[in-house]
């Protein structure tokens, strides 16, 4: 199991890294921004709409409800046009996340958490291992971002875990 000190770790590196791609996006003229360019999303735009949306998903879950697709409907790449909107909204969620991480407990990390996902399939698993797997998604797409970002001719910055630990968590 994680320990939950090691969890709220990785968070505050998610949203680290997070905000640095956010950032060398904002280099980006709006065409670019919505560019499609043929990776698991039509654009960048939607690549970091997609993170935004599955993170909430899951805070959702954590939080005893399933959202459905007409709930995650709410994050349709178009309703975020810019990236001050997807920056903005992202900024509630992160906040609902440190909070829920602020009162999660040790003990809660080993329970069982019961979901239906956006299929309407029954899933149960360790609560550790949803935050791994949210952890472990994150990643996936931001090296999606950088490969996108790169495509555009934008630096990709330095997004990684020692990175971080140099720059930003041994503060």
């Amino acid at each position: 199991m994680i320990p939950l000190k090691t969890l709220r770790e990785l968070y505050e590196f998610n949203y680290w890294a997070r905000d640095r791609q956010l950032q060398a996006c904002a280099e980006l003229t709006p065409e670019q921004f919505l560019r499609p360019l043929g990776g698991s999303f039509f654009s960048l735009r939607d690549t970091l709409v997609h993170l935004m949306a599955v993170e909430w998903i899951w805070l959702e879950r954590w939080r005893g409800k399933s959202p459905t697709k007409q709930d995650a409907a709410e994050f349709a790449a178009e309703k975020f046009p810019t990236l001050e909107s997807i920056r903005e909204r992202w900024k509630l969620i992160e906040q609902d996340v440190r909070d829920y991480l602020r009162d999660l407990t040790e003990q809660e990390l080993s329970r069982a958490l019961t979901y239906t996902n956006l299929q309407g399939q029954a899933w149960t698993y360790a609560l550790w291992r949803v935050h791994f797997h949210v952890l472990n998604h994150q990643t996936y797409h931001r090296g999606q971002i950088t490969t996108l970002l790169r495509q555009l001719g934008a630096p990709a910055v330095p997004i990684d875990y020692l990175v971080a630990q140099d720059v930003h968590l041994a503060r």
